[in-house]
């Protein structure tokens, strides 16, 4: 019996196997967050530099963008089933092993191989479930995986920071140890015997040595980026220039051999780019704030990381709740319909972040945009992912997700690099053009000085004091541009998702996606 021919699994074999994948999703995404408010505690029990600390970081997130999209591959030589467990147990080891060690060299070693052999968990999570789910289930199984990414990304900050305050920070990574062991046993008595097919193809060297040479240069290039002042840096300009030969040469490459690593031919499924596209797009936006919003409210609000992850965390609060309800009616809705809506609350609550971030902002003016956003993400990742798998048969879902998640994956490296830097740019002109009106012709600026003098202050307190003022203000201002060029994003990819063309079944179903 063919792959896809088989029954789904029965009721409660689907609660074990959700449970499994999602878990494994979870584990992933957190792992890919939790470090990052730990490095200065890292570095220091280590005895590096902050900056050398960042490799923590960096070793992980390049050798996860090299082998996410290698999951196809890999699936058709070795099985889905049989990959996903081999991929969860090294990764499980790999996290022990990272929390054992006892120099950075040894730590960043370790975070190399924790990123390949996580590359596969996500696409496979979404094909296995798809896979294995009735057809009528399939938008519910979506949702019910959907809520995995996005309340992991933000528990990731909080649950990081709180280990390293209170315990040694290999907590940080021995937790993902009996999570992969639950993981493994419950997809052996699920999975076990559901295995893909698999045929032994030949190993694609160039495709392979090039996408490795080209993602971890451009991987690289933009996490060191921003630290090393972008293209006046001779180290950027050569990782640029590696980058972009490399990866031509891959994509010409892998169109014209027989065997390629990566299955370029499913950007020939309109269906497939347009959502590819979108759900990108829509996350390097997304991931862009979400990096950008604990630091603007550490940096000029004063909050601690615990409280700026708080003042976050209400956008996955909607998801939880709304998901299930989504998944079920799901199958009934036009999936445009569903992301029309989240991006249309995208925009709303970008433009709502732009005019209430000012000096003097509550707690609940940066929680409540969160929480509404809620609406957005739970109509987001389930319908794109919906829409980007439809019409592909099953033994291509695991190399279609494989590669949408590689490129929303990048697209989220590329946003984060894009924010961080336009936002300290943007802050460096306002602050220019603030300070020029701080002069002895302005009565405003002596009124301030002569106030703050008769509280007790120098003249040169004052002149801090101002200038830190002036710095925030600067701050604010960028973020709220930001925000405002994201939510004009947002209206135009309205008009780009409704180029998809319905049915958006996955999974095997057919459907008009050419």
């Amino acid at each position: 019996m063919a792959y896809n021919e088989r029954q789904p699994l029965a009721r409660g074999q689907l609660i074990l196997m959700t449970i499994a994948l999602s878990l494994a999703t979870f584990m992933q995404v957190l792992d890919s967050t939790i470090a990052n408010v730990a490095i200065p505690t890292i570095a220091g029990d280590l005895g590096a530099s902050n900056t050398q600390g960042t490799w923590v970081i960096t070793s992980f997130g390049v050798a996860n963008a090299i082998s996410i999209p290698l999951t196809g591959w890999l699936a058709r030589r070795f099985g889905e089933v049989k990959l996903f467990i081999a991929s969860t147990a090294a990764f499980a080891l790999a996290s022990w092993a990272c929390g054992m060690s006892t120099n950075l060299t040894m730590l960043i070693f370790f975070r190399v191989i924790q990123g390949i052999v996580a590359g596969p968990l996500i696409p496979l999570s979404q094909s296995l479930l798809l896979n294995n789910y009735p057809p009528a289930k399939r938008s519910m199984a979506m949702s019910l995986w959907a809520m995995t990414v996005i309340v992991a990304p933000i528990c990731g900050p909080i649950l990081g920071g709180w280990i390293s305050d209170n315990y040694h920070w290999g907590w940080i990574f021995f937790i993902n140890v009996p999570i992969g062991v639950v993981v493994v046993l419950l997809a052996i008595k699920t999975l076990g015997q559901r295995d893909t097919p698999t045929r032994k193809q030949p190993i694609d060297v160039v495709g392979l040595v090039m996408l490795t040479l080209g993602i971890g240069c451009l991987q690289v290039m933009l996490d060191r980026g921003k630290e090393l002042d972008w293209f006046s840096s001779t180290e950027i300009i050569t990782l640029t220039v590696v980058a972009i030969v490399a990866l031509l040469i891959l994509i010409i490459w892998e169109l014209t051999d027989e065997h390629p690593i990566i299955d370029l031919s499913l950007f020939k499924s309109r269906n497939f780019t347009i959502g590819c596209g979108s759900i990108s797009l829509a996350y390097m936006l997304y991931f862009g704030t979400i990096v950008l919003l604990p630091q603007l409210l550490q940096e000029v609000f004063g909050y601690t990381a615990t409280w700026a992850g708080l003042a976050s965390a209400p956008v996955g609060i909607l998801p939880v709740i709304l998901s299930p309800i989504i998944g079920r009616f799901a199958p009934r809705i036009d999936m445009r319909y569903l992301v029309t809506f989240s991006f249309i609350m995208y925009a709303i609550c970008f433009y709502w972040r732009a005019y209430t971030f000012e000096p003097g902002m509550s707690f609940a003016d940066a929680a409540w945009p969160q929480f509404i956003q809620g609406f957005a993400v739970a109509c987001f990742f389930m319908p794109l992912t919906t829409i980007t798998l439809s019409g592909l048969p099953a033994e291509r879902i695991a190399a279609a997700s494989g590669l949408s998640n590689f490129i929303r994956t990048l697209g989220g490296s590329i946003g984060t690099s894009i924010t961080t830097t336009l936002w300290t740019d943007r802050e460096a002109i306002h602050h220019n053009q603030l300070t020029e009106s701080i002069n002895v012709y302005n009565p405003n600026a002596q009124q301030s000085y002569h106030q703050l003098e008769s509280l007790g202050l120098s003249h040169q307190q004052a002149s801090s004091y101002i200038a830190q003022q002036i710095t925030n203000q600067g701050l604010i201002i960028s973020a709220n541009e930001i925000f405002w060029a994201a939510g004009g994003i947002f209206v135009v990819l309205l008009v780009v998702i409704w180029f998809a063309k319905p049915p958006f079944h996955s999974g095997g179903s057919g459907g008009g996606a050419h």
